[in-house]
This record gives structure tokens, sequence and C-alpha cells, in this order.
């Protein structure tokens, strides 16, 4: 059950992601660097893109991605299409690998330990979409910041975690 529920609200966060990179005016807003802020909304996207690809899909569905953790906070003007077709490789290694985790394995250590603790792999995708999430709200006050827009991309939908097939 709770790989379902993780399934679900990682994949809402990440279509809010996507929504909000379609927001930006142009590729070059997608970098800018206001006082005050860490990262610009490219660098995000290219981290929780490569976070989940790494972490999900190769980790717990062994798809093989090689990840560059420094490239992500390192690269700089990646156009809007490569970021998109990041960020839908992140939501196709999710929507593949996370219905393939057993409920057993939910208690298991993850594979890898993280930040040197071992935690088990439920509570390691709970830090996941809570991780997502965070990044989330900063790529969407980046986007308000840089472009003057305070309007919303519908980013926390209760809607988008309804199981299917239900009103």
């Amino acid at each position: 059950m709770l790989t379902s529920v993780a399934q679900a609200v990682i994949l809402r966060e990440l279509a809010a992601v996507r929504r909000s990179i379609e927001a930006y005016p142009d590729d070059e807003s997608l970098w800018a660097l206001p006082a005050g802020l860490p990262n610009a909304a490219g660098t995000l996207a290219l981290h929780l893109a490569g976070n989940l690809q790494h972490y999900v899909g190769k980790v717990l569905g062994g798809s093989g991605y090689v990840r560059d953790r420094p490239a992500e906070f390192s690269r700089r003007g990646v156009p809007r299409a490569e970021l998109l077709a990041q960020i839908d490789a992140a939501s196709a290694a999710v929507a593949r690998t996370l219905p393939t985790v057993s409920p057993a394995s939910l208690a298991q250590p993850y594979p890898e330990p993280i930040g040197g603790e071992v935690l088990s792999t439920e509570t390691f995708l709970v830090h996941l979409a809570a991780h997502l999430a965070y990044h989330l709200g900063q790529i969407d006050y980046h986007r308000r910041v840089v472009t003057g827009n305070a309007q919303g991309v519908g980013a926390l939908s209760p809607a988008a975690l309804a199981p299917k097939g239900q009103d």
C-alpha cells in the first residue's frame, strides 16, 4: 500500500514540477538567480530528475541509470526541452519501478546507506517524496520571484491522489 501512495504522491509532484518548468516564459528565466536564492529552477529540476532516476530507477529498479550529481548543480543554460525530458524520465522510472517493490521489502534496509545512515526502504520512500515536495516549493517560489507572476500551477491537487475510477 505504501508503494502505491508513494508512487501517487511522487508522480503528482513531478507533474507539478513539469507544469512549473513549462510556466516560465523562456529558457533563460529558468536559470535566473536572484540574490538570496541558492538554486535556479533549472538546477532543481536536474537535481530532482537525477535523484529519482538514481534512487528509484537504478537502486530499486535496476535501470542502469548513471547519476552525475555534481553536474546537477553545476550545469547552466540547459534548454527547457531537456529539463522536461529528464522530468519525464524520472516519472517513467517511478511508474515502472514502484509497482515492483514488494510489501515485504519495505521493512528491509534500503540497498544504499543514505548520508551514512541505514534507513528502511519504507522510510526512504517517504523521504524521497518529502524531498521532492520541498524542492517543488522552491521552484514555485523561484518562478514567482523571477517572473513576477504569483499564479500557482495547481501543485497540490488531492484529486491527483484519488484512486482511479472513483469520484
